[in-house]
């Protein structure tokens, strides 16, 4: 069998121009997904065999350009000059030309290898309009191949061209953007310079000197520790007095022009736009959607509706997983002999993992939703609706996307802030996400408020909750802003591309992406953590309740009831037992000693157990309180725990509801503690927020409590 020639191909474009979907075109199922060195930014990764050749297909993260002002422009730039691709294949929308051809003019300047994929050509032809690709072609220096990764039209065709254009066989000649005579003598004078030193042999000299005309702070700080820095800052010097003396203005205004100007003459010579433009679908949607009466309560209907949709069709399959989980317990549990191997196993780790994976259906069917309305083009509009509103708690219009994402899961909401450009911005975002009610808080509310309150008022309560945990984020920002963080957030400039109908396979692939890291989440961190609840929650044993079991299970058989009598008994007792060993271990003194602190609010030492473990994952609240309760494993559904708080004289509902509010607002689950560390990149904030979150819960609850007890008194 012959053996596949390499070849490595970067997949570049600005957002929204279709190149995530034409990669899992190109790719199908043959994908990964990892984070650039040194940066969380996801890459995606996939091949493609296409006679005799892998084909490696790079997803570089969506860009507008190339300078050294947000994450994924670095990220781009340097995965193009340090890990140099064979071939960078530049994904145009061909509906917006224009605009897409900025970047292009960047990659030119970079003097890669390039291939341009002019995507989205069944929208070019639907609309009239007249692109002249070979013109174009000379003009950029690189073949055009005409895509459409909806229609999987022109797939094959990228393909060979990238095999031809590997190979050599066919060649053009590369066209190079010439700045104005000025700007191109001192690009000139500075490579020359550069050329002489050995270390920056093998660069791009050309566009080393184009970034530092531009103010590029990297290429600055890379360069001026070089002796050759004393010339070039002598031509930069020059070149500035030269452009302010014959242009009034600096060399990097002067260069955006150049390219500005390059684009316009390519876009007159080679494109025709319809004479009449007709108004299109986008333009009858927008006026319903972005009016500014209708606009606000639409985006709150879709929201509602993507929820109603997550937890309508999500619970049955909930339900289905957990009966999978206790049934699989049941099945291995006989062939654990020894005691303790059989309680790590089953109340460990299948327990524990097994309650944080059956939230996975809601999980995926919450993301294939936001994808939905991401890839539609919809929620470019809600940020825009909600933009005004969320400037006044000093949060950007972006922020609204992760905080939406938040009431899934906040691991992959802290994430999404990677949108947001400006550090403060993403900063006041990823503290107020975990106020946001996640998927794994629920499991506590719908235990508390279906065992204190009526079913319509549950629903309310738990709407309120919601609310709560909305508003306590937002005042925090407003907090933040004014107090720690810059004030001025960064201007919103919100794309807003035409409506399209979302490929099912890119909607998928989203959501499946997010599912498998709250499932690497499940298989790691929670596998961890339960190990180390379930280890301080079973030692130390007291070797006196185990004898005293014992003595009690032999009464219990040697009495005269019945068989089925006799299990219901002993079940009691292990229980009984069980409850009394956790109040003996380290988890039930743990929740002894922060008692007087919790006291003010309601909470006994058997909260605080449940509180502690649940910094683990909020899901192991409810199992906890099982455990407390001499139920052995429950879930939020289970109606004998729910008997048991009502009929319990410590629990009331201001408890309930002090309760739940603190469980709302107390730190997030050690994984998303884990992940704001390693997007902040710092501890420091990280710990603010934790000592901030704990006061705000403490405080919260507290109100809550005296309140209704005021009240129902």
């Amino acid at each position: 069998m012959n053996e596949l020639k390499d070849i490595t191909v970067a997949l570049a474009g600005n957002p929204n121009c279709g190149k995530s979907s034409l990669f899992n075109a190109l790719t199908g199922l043959h994908q990964k997904v990892g984070n650039f060195s040194g940066v969380t930014i996801e890459r995606h990764e996939g091949y493609v065999d296409y006679n005799g050749y892998r084909i490696r297909f790079v997803d570089l993260p969506g860009t507008y350009s190339l300078t050294a002002y947000s994450p994924e422009e670095l990220v781009t730039r340097h995965y193009l000059t340090m890990d140099r691709p064979d071939i960078v294949v530049n994904v145009l929308e061909g509906p917006n030309l224009e605009r897409n051809l900025l970047l292009t003019t960047q990659l030119m300047e970079m003097e890669v290898e390039l291939l341009v994929a002019l995507n989205m050509f069944d929208e070019v032809q639907e609309q009239g309009i007249e692109i002249r690709d070979k013109q174009l072609q000379t003009l950029l220096g690189c073949h055009i191949v005409p895509t459409s990764a909806k229609k999987m039209e022109g797939l094959e065709a990228l393909l060979d061209h990238v095999v031809r254009v590997y190979e050599g066989d066919i060649e053009i000649r590369k066209n190079k953007l010439a700045f104005r005579p000025e700007l191109e003598r001192a690009i000139e004078e500075i490579a020359g310079v550069l050329d002489l030193e050995p270390d920056f042999g093998g660069s791009n000299t050309r566009w080393l000197a184009i970034k530092l005309l531009e103010n590029d702070k990297e290429i600055y700080s890379r360069v001026n520790r070089y002796p050759v820095w004393v010339k070039i800052e002598l031509l930069l010097q020059q070149a500035l007095q030269e452009t302010e003396k014959m242009y009034a203005s600096d060399p990097e205004v002067l260069i955006t022009e150049d390219r500005h100007a390059f684009i316009r003459g390519a876009m007159k010579e080679c494109v025709r736009l319809p004479e009449v433009r007709k108004v299109s679908l986008t333009d009858y949607i927008d006026r319903i959607v972005l009016n500014r009466v209708l606009g606000l309560p639409i985006f709150f209907f879709v929201v509602w509706l993507i929820f109603h949709m997550t937890f309508t069709l999500g619970t049955p399959l909930m339900e289905g997983l957990d009966m999978l989980f206790g049934a699989f317990a049941s099945a291995i549990e006989p062939f654990l002999q020894n005691e303790t191997v059989r309680s790590i196993v089953v109340d460990g780790i299948i327990a524990g993992v097994g309650g944080v994976l059956i939230f996975l259906p809601n999980i995926i069917l919450l993301f294939i939703g936001l994808s939905f309305l991401e890839a539609s083009g919809y929620m470019a509009r809600a940020a825009f609706v909600v933009d005004k509103v969320m400037h006044r708690f000093g949060l950007h219009g972006k922020s609204f996307i992760p905080m939406i994402t938040g009431f899934g899961c906040s691991i992959p909401a802290i994430m999404a802030t990677r949108t947001l450009k400006s550090p403060s911005d993403r900063l006041a975002t990823i503290l107020i996400i975990p106020f946001m009610s996640c998927g794994a808080k629920l499991p506590v509310y719908v235990l508390l408020a279906g065992a204190f309150f009526p079913p319509a008022a549950a629903a309310n309560v738990m709407f309120g909750i919601y609310m709560l945990g909305v508003v306590i984020g937002l005042l925090t920002a407003l907090l933040l802003r004014s107090v720690v963080l810059e004030k001025e957030s960064e201007p919103f400039v919100m794309e807003l591309p035409p409506y399209r109908w979302p490929t099912l396979s890119s909607v998928f692939f989203q959501a499946r992406i997010k599912a498998m890291m709250y499932v690497k989440k499940a298989g790691t961190v929670i596998l961890f953590a339960v190990l180390v609840i379930w280890a301080v929650s079973n030692y130390p044993r007291s070797a006196e309740l185990d004898k005293g079991l014992v003595a009690e299970i032999e009464r219990i058989e040697q009495s005269s009831l019945d068989g089925e009598e006799i299990a219901v008994a002993v079940t009691a007792a292990q229980n009984r037992v069980s409850a009394a060993q956790l109040e003996y271990s380290i988890a039930g003194r743990a929740g002894r000693f922060i008692e007087p602190v919790i006291r003010p609010l309601g909470f006994d030492w058997r909260i605080g157990v449940a509180l502690v473990t649940g910094l683990a994952a909020k899901e192991i609240v409810v199992s906890t309180m099982g455990t407390i309760y001499s139920l052995g494993e429950v879930d939020e559904d289970s109606t004998e725990l729910k008997t048991i708080l009502r009929n319990d004289s410590s629990f009331d509902q201001a408890i309930a509801l002090s309760l739940m509010v603190f469980v709302l607002l107390y730190i997030p689950c050690v994984a998303a503690i884990g992940v704001m560390q390693k997007e902040i990149g710092r501890w420091k904030p990280v710990l603010f927020y934790s000592v901030y979150a704990m006061t705000v819960a403490w405080v919260a609850s507290f109100i809550t409590y005296n309140a209704a007890r005021f009240l129902m008194n």
